[in-house]
């Protein structure tokens, strides 16, 4: 039962990119979303035509809980980044790409995206970098077809981690761009 929800949900994303982005996007993010369908149609086996895909329930990892207007809960997984960068990895679009399929079904949302980093390097140079991080994120979402409006960004630097170790495992955590759901 589980590979079956996993395949379903790789066919919502696969169908989600296919509706939207070679609908509206621009050729750079149609490329990328091309490269990922590839990828991912080459991971997944094929679905047979007797099984009807079903929706899968979202489970709440490291990531932002809110309500929406409507009272139901919202749930965005944070995307991590590599030591020193703020290009975002293949993980990372498709969880974007989830959040834009989210922010398309509930128009009335605003996301804030903060911008995090881990421990080492100075405090100017870790804000500057949790900026491009969040705006990295940002610029995708608006690739997608979200409007720039419905998305504020913030850096925290360094100043927020979520693990307080001093090792790579816990600065891997605290590399991050986590969502919040704001008001307008």
């Amino acid at each position: 039962m589980l590979r079956f929800t996993a395949r379903a949900s790789v066919l919502s994303v696969v169908l989600f990119l296919i509706l939207v982005c070679f609908g509206g996007c621009g050729p750079k993010v149609r490329e990328q979303a091309a490269r990922d369908l590839k990828k991912e149609a080459q991971a997944q086996p094929t679905q047979r035509a007797t099984e009807r895909p079903q929706q899968q329930e979202a489970e709440p990892t490291a990531a932002a809980q809110s309500e929406t207007t409507a009272g139901e809960s919202m749930n965005f997984e944070d995307i991590h980044f590599e030591f020193d960068r703020s290009n975002l990895n293949m993980t990372a679009r498709q969880v974007l790409n989830r959040i834009a399929f989210i922010m398309f079904d509930h128009p009335e949302l605003s996301i804030l995206i903060e911008g995090h980093c881990d421990e080492r390097g100075s405090n100017e140079y870790n804000l500057a970098l949790g900026e491009r991080r969040a705006e990295a994120a940002k610029d995708y979402l608006i690739d997608m077809g979200i409007e720039p409006h419905r998305i504020r960004t913030i850096s925290y630097g360094e100043e927020r981690p979520l693990a307080l170790g001093h090792n790579e495992a816990a600065w891997a955590v605290n590399r991050r761009a986590h969502f919040a759901i704001i008001d307008k």
